[in-house]
């Protein structure tokens, strides 16, 4: 059953795909995918910069991953409902993206808002836990030198809070963004309900170079509240 609902899900890809190739303007696609996909938000923004750590010590900043088109997230590990959601979904979208070339051309981020609690070993053992393939996928943490609080500021400038509690939960709310091959944050799609194919299928019109033939954005649903 898995292997006819990759090929199902792989094959709704492929038609995906093949009407986005037919768009000549980025307007199209987001216009084609609005039409269908209520969590979809497009977005024209410069990205919040950031310098942040892998497990295993290195810094990445943003800079470092300009020509990727990058899916990013926020989540901390102890979350005791929506945040393991949030990362299977990622991955699920990671699998599709990932039998097809946009392999080459995508990385996925994970960035914990609890660096306190989310050591080197948890952060190790979190990807595998949850389906997450390392081949695109960094898992980001502070730097020694920040502030505890720097990733829940970050997810502020992305337009999201992650509020502690005196229990050490956090409330949230849970938002996957995409950023494109200069640094340009492009969507948000929200919430868990979205559908994975609509994503890959937005991403894929950013790797194809779709062009947007003006500068104006209509006001969209997400931005009346």
């Amino acid at each position: 059953m898995r292997l006819l609902a990759r090929v199902a899900a792989a094959l709704v890809l492929v038609i995906a795909i093949a009407t986005t190739v037919d768009a000549h303007s980025l307007d199209e696609v987001e216009a084609m995918i609005g039409g269908t996909e209520k969590y979809f938000q497009p977005i024209d923004k410069p990205t919040p910069d950031f310098a942040l750590r892998l497990a295993r010590g290195r810094t990445v900043r943003l800079a470092d991953l300009h020509g990727k088109i990058v899916i990013l997230h926020f989540i901390y590990t102890s979350c005791p409902d929506v945040c393991p959601l949030h990362a299977e979904k990622i991955a699920e979208v990671q699998k599709l993206v990932n039998d097809t070339p946009m392999k080459e051309l995508i990385t996925f981020v994970t960035v914990t808002t609890d660096p306190s609690r989310d050591t080197a070993e948890v952060m190790r053992a979190y990807g595998p836990a949850h389906g997450l393939d390392p081949v695109n996928w960094l898992f980001l943490t502070t730097t020694q030198d920040e502030p505890e609080d720097t990733t829940r500021k970050l997810a502020e400038g992305f337009g999201h809070k992650f509020t502690k509690t005196d229990d050490g939960f956090q409330m949230h709310g849970i938002v996957t963004h995409v950023i494109d091959r200069d640094g340009t944050w492009k969507a948000n799609f929200h919430g868990l309900k979205f559908d994975s194919v609509n994503l890959v299928t937005f991403v894929n019109a950013l790797t194809n170079g779709t062009s947007r033939p003006h500068e104006h954005i209509k006001k969209n649903w997400w931005e009346l509240f």
